[in-house]
């Protein structure tokens, strides 16, 4: 009660956004932090406005709290203006719902959504009082600190400071290991925590670094990681595999903020089929699994009843592959029109199917429109195995203008292999004629056509883990390029992308290894946080960092690793097999296209094991 009495009384009236810090929101659990048998913090590492967005926080603490007998509760990053009252006042980090410290819980829990979040994972443990290495927490009772999300599949570099990474959904395993945890908990302490861990460890999906050994050889080059216990152990995903039947949240915590993503959440599926070179998340959530209607349905109505938003986001990665799709979207759209409660596609391919359903659902509120072509040319489209043409395009935008939007965006990236000059400018070229034909179509209305570009950073389980990044200077001369370009080709166009510094510390850690987690610890002692965000990245802090510690960022990021060469992330197992994504990234560079995997086996290998796992989640040959 103390910490709650100093945030109201001398805290919220001296930063931005005082409701990011208050709690007691509509559909926050009511449980009692004593009264249940074990404890975990969620702790989001961004702002509450992205947090509160995530739909992973909202499934995973309503399982909890719904279901379970422990108990979760939620904390956020500070803004930093909070941040630095907090210090300034002694005051640790505190979970929203009994401004309970983070030190005073046995299991602290993040997700590893973006690799430039790292330093924020770091700051929040200091600032609640938690020793940052795992080796200071060995003795005592501190807690268990774990993570998962996608980052996870390769979560060496920040392995100095988590227990525990779970890899796959945590919707099976989460339940287990605080049933676990709960029985080594003396007076809400954990007791005997090597031991706790070995069992933990047993886990489907488990990963503990503690008892994985990295080894070099003389010349410092990576041999491989391996189990002290038994040396080719493999950590393999767990998976949810009734989706249907899994939980889901119907009452969804309501933030005091507005969020980022303000609305109802209806998850149709998890995972993609369609194979692009490029894509970490269509991997990792492999295989697919659907939600029926008749489900959807039912959760939508008691989400209404719950929630009090009026936008209905049918979410996935590709909704528009939900085999369910029209009767899903005519039967919403049937019960809510009236009450004026939209629904939104958050993503949709090219094609003029999705025209055609982004149309219907526009009736009752219209907003711009996003596609995401990824590459200027046909040629790169087909080397990361798109599977759309500029015909598609060409067809889907023309629907677009037809139906009435005037606002487009259109999505690429740059720094792909193989790629070359004319394949950027393509870029451009490719957004004017979306451009010109929107002029045409619209009579001369005002037309706003946006090219978004990212820089590509190669990802550990695609077809692309082997490439070598582009270096910064490449990068920024491509960028340049497109500035080139549109001041010749294309005028009329708004052009946006992202600074090459973040994109290529984001390569660094998407595919480094436990040596850069020093790096982290000089960050966190000069005060590094909110990297993601523009206004406080400070890249000579960063230059800094790595300079102390004798590490260079491009021997990780622009790295090409050959076919044979250990992998920082070889004992996982996603599903997808190395030698499919090795016979994809040869493909690539032939042009050659690999089908949608609903259209036939592509021999991934993600259903061979799957189709062998019994009600248990044991596999069997």
């Amino acid at each position: 009660m103390e910490i709650r009495k100093t945030v109201y009384n001398e805290l919220l009236i001296e930063v931005e956004k005082p409701g990011r810090y208050i709690g007691g929101e509509w559909n926050s659990t009511k449980k009692k932090f004593d009264e249940s048998s074990c404890q975990i913090v969620f702790c989001f590492p961004d702002v509450y406005e992205v947090g509160m967005s995530h739909l992973g926080l909202q499934i995973l603490y309503g399982l909890v709290n719904d279901t379970t007998p422990y108990l979760m509760e939620r904390a956020f990053m500070p803004w930093p203006d909070m941040y630095k009252k907090m210090e300034e006042k002694d005051l640790p980090l505190y979970s929203l719902e009994s401004f309970t410290p983070l030190y005073e819980f046995p299991v602290i829990g993040f997700t590893l959504q973006y690799e430039m979040s790292f330093t924020n994972i770091l700051a929040m443990l200091k600032l609640g009082r938690v020793p940052l290495l795992c080796s200071d927490r060995m003795n005592g009772t501190h807690p268990l600190v774990i993570a998962g999300g996608p980052c996870s599949v390769n979560p060496e570099p920040i392995s100095d400071f988590i227990d525990l990474f779970l890899i796959g959904d945590g919707e099976l395993a989460l339940p287990q290991i605080l049933k676990i945890t709960s029985k080594y908990l003396v007076d809400g302490k954990i007791n005997n925590r090597l031991e706790l861990l070995k069992e933990l460890a047993n886990l489907e999906g488990v990963y503990v670094p503690a008892f994985y050994k990295v080894e070099y050889d003389k010349m410092g080059n990576y041999l491989g990681t391996f189990n002290i216990y038994n040396r080719n152990e493999i950590v393999k995903k767990t998976t949810v595999a009734d989706l249907d039947n899994s939980y889901f949240p119907t009452k969804l915590v309501i933030p005091f903020v507005d969020a980022i993503h303000d609305r109802m959440m209806l998850e149709v599926l998890r995972g993609c089929t369609h194979g692009c070179r490029f894509c970490q998340a269509g991997n990792y959530y492999r295989p697919v699994r659907e939600k029926s209607v008749s489900k959807l349905l039912e959760v939508a109505d008691q989400l209404v009843i719950g929630s009090g938003y009026d936008d209905i986001s049918l979410t996935s990665l590709s909704t528009a592959d939900y085999t369910g799709v029209k009767e899903l979207v005519d039967s919403l759209l049937a019960k809510y029109e009236k009450d004026k409660i939209s629904i939104s596609l958050p993503s949709l391919r090219v094609d003029t199917f999705s025209v055609e359903l982004a149309s219907q659902i526009q009736k009752v509120r219209k907003t711009g429109f996003t596609f995401a072509p990824e590459a200027g040319t046909q040629r790169m489209r087909d080397i990361i195995n798109k599977g759309v043409t500029e015909e598609n395009l060409i067809a889907s935008v023309e629907g677009a203008f037809k139906a009435g939007w005037q606002r487009l965006k259109l999505y690429f990236m740059i720094g792909l292999p193989e790629e070359t000059d004319e394949d950027v400018i393509g870029i451009i070229k490719l957004g004017k004629k979306v451009l010109d034909m929107g002029r045409k179509i619209s009579g001369g209305k005002n037309i706003i056509v946006t090219v978004s570009v990212a820089s590509f950073v190669p990802k550990p389980f695609t077809a692309f883990q082997w490439f070598g990044q582009n270096s910064k200077a490449e990068l920024m001369r491509k960028q340049w390029l497109l500035k080139d370009a549109v001041r010749e080709f294309g005028k009329g166009l708004k052009l946006s992308y992202h600074y090459s510094d973040l994109s290529v510390l984001e390569g660094m850690f998407a595919r480094g290894d436990r040596r850069l987690g020093k790096v982290l610890l000089s960050l966190n002692n000069k005060g590094a946080m909110f990297d993601s965000w523009d206004e406080w990245f400070d890249i000579d802090m960063w230059n800094i960092a790595l300079e102390e510690n004798g590490i260079s960022k491009e021997l990780y990021s622009e790295h090409f690793f050959e076919k044979d060469e250990p992998m920082y992330w070889d004992h996982f197992n996603i599903g997808v097999k190395k030698q499919y994504l090795w016979n994809e990234y040869q493909k690539s560079k032939n042009l050659e296209i690999t089908k949608d995997c609903r259209l036939g086996c592509t021999a991934c290998g993600v259903c061979n094991e799957e189709l062998r796992m019994d009600i248990k989640g044991e596999y069997h040959g």
